[in-house]
């Protein structure tokens, strides 16, 4: 019986967990600035549950794993030149417009991808808040996650979409048989450990062994299904592999999310509550 033999080397998970668990070490913080009153509400409601320096008060962008900025009236000076700040210090920016701002306002220096708009009154949509910084952070995303428990949700779903997409294209892109099962293989496993990271979880690779082995035969598992599909479809054999490998993956991702809410104590409670309206007050810069 020939030896079975891993599709990536030892090395290579190696330095994929070193790498994680750098950024883990280096965790940056949530940073909430703008009008004073509605920063502080949502300051709080993205906080719940956060860890220690998870999330921090005030207009200095430097060191922000994102920056949440909050006006409650059309952009000033002094906004600009804190969002001018921002850019200057690579912060990643996401604006909330909150109460009476006409939609053809431009925030400076914000994409129009990355600014959420509250309606007068109602309280700030928290869950899409945390999408856009999930959208935005990609995955720098998960060792904030970690300490943010509201964005864990987002940041797997994110996750899980980018690896899902990568692996379709590589795949697809791949013409040589097993050619592809490598970078499939580094793709996931990554996935998994990015997935872990963001709950929270240790992602020694000695202590993921289990998730990483599983991670890895599921991976086998895509590769004879493509090639048994090819055999029916031999002429769209590049689609099929890509629509395989983004399914698969976007399967495993979507069962890690499932087990880690599970095991997550106090999942439920990571959630937003009823905030006061967003609207209440416009406060100071």
């Amino acid at each position: 019986m020939g030896k079975l033999s891993l599709p990536i080397s030892l090395g290579a998970l190696r330095g994929i967990a070193k790498e994680v668990q750098v950024s883990a070490r280096d965790a940056k913080p949530l940073v909430v600035g703008g009008a004073s009153e509605l920063a502080k509400v949502l300051r709080r409601e993205l906080g719940k549950d956060a860890k220690p320096g998870g999330i921090r008060a005030g207009d200095d962008p430097r060191g922000a794993a994102v920056y949440v900025y909050v006006l409650g009236h059309e952009p000033t000076k002094e906004d600009e030149k804190a969002l001018r700040r921002a850019r200057r210090a690579r912060a990643p920016i996401v604006a909330v417009a909150a109460g009476q701002l006409p939609d053809d306002v431009s925030i400076p220096f914000v994409l129009a991808t990355d600014i959420v708009r509250v309606e007068a009154g109602e309280g700030f949509p928290v869950e899409e808040i945390a999408r856009v910084i999930a959208g935005r952070l990609g995955e720098d995303g998960a060792p904030l996650a970690a300490r943010v428990p509201v964005l864990r949700g987002p940041v797997g779903d994110v996750l899980v979409s980018s690896f899902a997409r990568r692996s379709g294209l590589v795949a697809a892109a791949v013409f040589l048989p097993g050619a592809d099962l490598p970078v499939l293989a580094l793709y996931q496993v990554r996935m998994i450990l990015r997935l872990e990271q963001a709950y929270g979880l240790d992602t020694d690779p000695r202590e993921r062994a289990p998730e990483i082995l599983a991670t890895i035969a599921a991976g086998f598992g895509l590769r004879a299904v493509a090639r048994s599909l090819i055999g029916v479809v031999p002429v769209a054999g590049w689609a099929v592999q890509g629509a395989v490998a983004y399914a698969g993956t976007r399967a495993l991702g979507e069962a890690a999310l499932k087990r880690l809410e599970i095991g997550m104590p106090g999942r439920d409670g990571a959630g937003p509550s009823t905030p006061p309206p967003a609207g209440a007050s416009s406060g100071g810069p």
